[in-house]
């Protein structure tokens, strides 16, 4: 690797680490101030603040980072650009191109950085930023119910509860239902259920198992029983997604399209940014190249400006799509890559014309 390779690279990786350590404190403060009253009023622990917080950087770093990288490269090259460095580079026989090459080098770098902190580090960093959201920050999270839980196990068990509470970990109106095929095979009802020491308590039980000339039904008071299913059946978490591995996560979708869950929108939009989200490194280096490695009127102020403009376009779009794929029926996968090629085509067309 020549001069100009190292010369270029170590600006942009060290702009770009620069940023992430400049940012996540101010990140940090804010999210402070915001929560500071609510953990002094709950008493959190001041270690469970500060793992809290540790995994809070992972977490916003992880968040942030196409806009780090866009900033980051825009910040620099404007800066070569205003000292004629660029200039002088192109002038001694570099074609446009070659000046690309660390850049592209350097997209790699965070790319494959970015990609293990998607597939590893984030998910485990996720679940500790919002377990302790849940655990000590939510209000009347103790109260909490879950009403007319649905919920399809595989492609022959299915059950039905209303008002869950994870406190007691109860429910009532329970119904299991087994199915042969279209065939109601077996359903069993119960008032109230309750999971105490890794078996289930049944209150008024009822089972009806159906045959074709007679149904066998059996009741009791109180039924102690195990049943196929994990209490955590009828809550899922919202986030759990975002607290998997990438093969947990595969593994994970594939029970819940089985089971026909409502959330599945959600948690392929997840899995699709754990790839989406490190490929936006090459689409925004080039971008950011393009648009700063001019030497214009208004100095570094102007790219900024245009960089930053396009930073939230391309974060307005991100965030709507995503949102979109998540409450509706539009495809997780056109959600996640729109952003992305479109502003692909968008790098094309601005790298043309620097290069002119």
């Amino acid at each position: 690797m020549k001069i100009l390779d190292w010369y270029i690279l170590k600006r942009y990786l060290g702009t770009f680490f620069t940023m992430i350590l400049l940012f996540i404190p101010i990140g940090i403060i804010v999210d402070l101030s915001e929560k500071i009253d609510n953990m002094l009023e709950n008493k959190v622990p001041v270690s469970a603040v500060i793992d809290y917080y540790l995994d809070f950087m992972i977490y916003f770093a992880n968040l942030l980072f196409p806009l780090f990288v866009f900033l980051s490269v825009i910040w620099f090259t404007s800066k070569l650009a205003n000292k004629t460095e660029i200039i002088a580079f192109l002038s001694s026989g570099v074609s446009f191109w070659r000046f690309l090459r660390p850049y592209m080098i350097g997209a790699v770098i965070i790319c494959i950085g970015a990609l293990a902190m998607g597939l590893f580090l984030a998910p485990k960093a996720s679940l500790g930023f919002n377990e302790f959201k849940y655990s000590y920050l939510r209000k009347n999270r103790k109260t909490r119910e879950t009403k007319n839980v649905y919920r399809q196990l595989n492609d022959s068990i299915f059950l039905y509860a209303t008002n869950f509470k994870p406190v007691d970990k109860s429910a009532t109106n329970f119904t299991l239902e087994y199915f042969d095929g279209n065939k109601l095979n077996t359903k069993i009802s119960a008032r109230k259920i309750t999971f105490k020491d890794s078996i289930y308590e049944l209150k008024d039980f009822v089972k009806r198992k159906i045959l074709e000339n007679e149904d066998i039904i059996e009741k009791a008071k109180t039924k102690d029983t195990v049943l196929p299913f994990n209490i955590d059946e009828f809550t899922p978490v919202t986030y759990v997604a975002e607290t998997l591995n990438y093969t947990e996560l595969s593994e994970f979708i594939e029970k819940e399209s089985k089971r026909g869950s409502s959330d599945i929108n959600r948690y392929k939009v997840v899995a699709y940014k754990r790839w989406s989200i490190p490929i936006s490194a090459f689409i925004l280096t080039i971008i950011g190249v393009a648009v700063s490695s001019m030497k214009r009127r208004g100095g570094m102020g102007v790219n900024l400006a245009v960089g930053i403009s396009l930073a939230f376009i391309f974060i307005f779009f991100d965030k709507v799509l995503g949102t979109l794929a998540n409450q509706s029926d539009f495809p997780p996968i056109v959600a996640v890559w729109f952003p992305n090629v479109s502003f692909g085509i968008l790098a094309i067309y601005l790298l043309y014309n620097a290069k002119r």
